[in-house]
């Protein structure tokens, strides 16, 4: 006589998070504002507004994008206003840095107000492997919101979870 096969997992109240569910769609950018530069190094105003002026920002239409200076050339604040007035109503989304700072801005953005009820009073494993790029600070800000609400925490998936946060036992 062959016995059932019981799936615990899939009877226990584990909820699986996956922050990939989280990844905002769209084309990343990079705008590298050097090359508008006198010799990569220094901003010359009259020279610096033509750049802006003939640039294509067409091009952005509906990317997220990140404006950065690949040299260490010191920009004037203005300068990055000036870019983004050019981008405003043409890129989803504009920040200065990375594109690594790129996707943190993005997945904070969606992390913001993520419905927590599912996760009240449960066991959670935070999912570890993706296929998009999850940036560490979106697993350290979704911890901390998961921590107020789950009775416990993990990392990875069922068959391999590594233990995170145990909520203490009400005395």
């Amino acid at each position: 006589m062959r016995e059932e096969i019981i799936n615990r997992v899939a009877q226990s109240k584990l909820q699986t998070l996956d922050l990939e569910d989280y990844y905002v769609p769209g084309t990343r950018s990079q705008i590298d504002i050097a090359p508008w530069l006198l010799d990569g190094m220094v901003l010359v105003e009259s020279r610096f507004r033509e750049s802006v002026k003939t640039t294509d920002f067409t091009a952005y239409q509906d990317h997220h994008v990140a404006l950065h200076c690949s040299t260490d050339a010191i920009i004037p604040q203005w300068a990055w206003m000036l870019v983004q007035s050019e981008l405003t109503g043409v890129a989803k989304t504009v920040i200065h840095g990375s594109l690594e700072d790129l996707e943190i801005h993005l997945y904070n953005k969606a992390l913001e107000n993520i419905d927590l009820e599912a996760y009240q009073n449960v066991p959670v494993i935070v999912k570890g492997c993706s296929n998009k790029p999850v940036p560490t600070s979106a697993y350290i800000s979704i911890t901390g919101k998961l921590q107020q609400v789950a009775s416990s925490l993990m990392f990875g998936e069922a068959c391999s979870a590594v233990p995170v946060y145990k909520k203490p036992k009400a005395r």
